[in-house]
């Protein structure tokens, strides 16, 4: 009796053995998410190898962006696929060819109709991959407008997903306070009143109004 009982493994044996376990799933986890963010790093670099003229432009809105969504009570897994999202926001344009994405003059209208479609290469790029699927509202949406007169789908309103109108208002900042070959960065101060001018046009009000708040309080804008 006392051999059959030890074969099955003394309490402490299992326990040790349990934890052995879970301490292996626990690596497990982690090298899975080193290796998504890896992914994305390098995704985010090619980008950035594409386009010089942007290099920076998404750590910089995906930091923001990550700060503004806290701000309206976004925490964990959402806040993850926010940051995923902002980070990738742009990954459609690597479906552009050179002459367009990296053209030095004006586009015509085929070459805006081809710009207008990064957002659904976007989708078709990562609806595949689990991982990344709830951060697709940020690439596909972004590029919408609160009146519905944006793109892809003129979508209007509480229609756009919430983190795609949270990103929407950095980006535009970001844009517009930064050098580009065609002009100068603009002041924060103009920045900001152009993005008080297009509240309720092409931005959510609320989220102008807290995302000025935000930047009052990182010192990037005047009080």
């Amino acid at each position: 009796m006392t051999g059959k009982a030890g074969s099955r493994g003394e309490p402490g044996q299992i326990g040790e053995t349990a934890g052995e376990g879970r301490s292996d799933l626990v690596r497990s986890f982690v090298e899975i998410e080193r290796a998504y963010e890896a992914t994305l790093s390098g995704w985010i670099r090619a980008v950035d190898l594409r386009d010089h003229e942007t290099e920076g432009h998404s750590r910089r809105v995906t930091e923001l962006t990550v700060e503004l969504a806290r701000a309206f009570g976004l925490s964990g897994e959402a806040l993850v696929n926010v940051r995923r999202g902002a980070l990738l926001h742009d990954v459609g344009k690597m479906a552009l060819p050179d002459r367009v994405l990296l053209k030095p003059g004006p586009l015509d209208a085929e070459e805006r109709e081809l710009v207008h479609r990064h957002p659904e290469f976007a989708r078709e790029m990562l609806s595949g991959i689990d991982f990344l699927s709830p951060a697709l509202p940020i690439p596909v949406a972004h590029h919408e407008r609160w009146d519905g007169t944006g793109y892809p789908r003129g979508l209007a309103g509480e229609e756009i997903p919430f983190e795609a109108r949270l990103f929407a208002v950095v980006d535009v900042w970001d844009a517009l306070r930064f050098d580009r070959a065609y002009r100068a960065g603009w002041p924060a101060e103009r920045v900001a009143e152009h993005l008080r001018a297009e509240s309720g046009t092409a931005f959510e009000p609320r989220v102008v109004e807290a995302f000025l708040r935000l930047l009052v309080e990182r010192g990037d804008l005047p009080g």
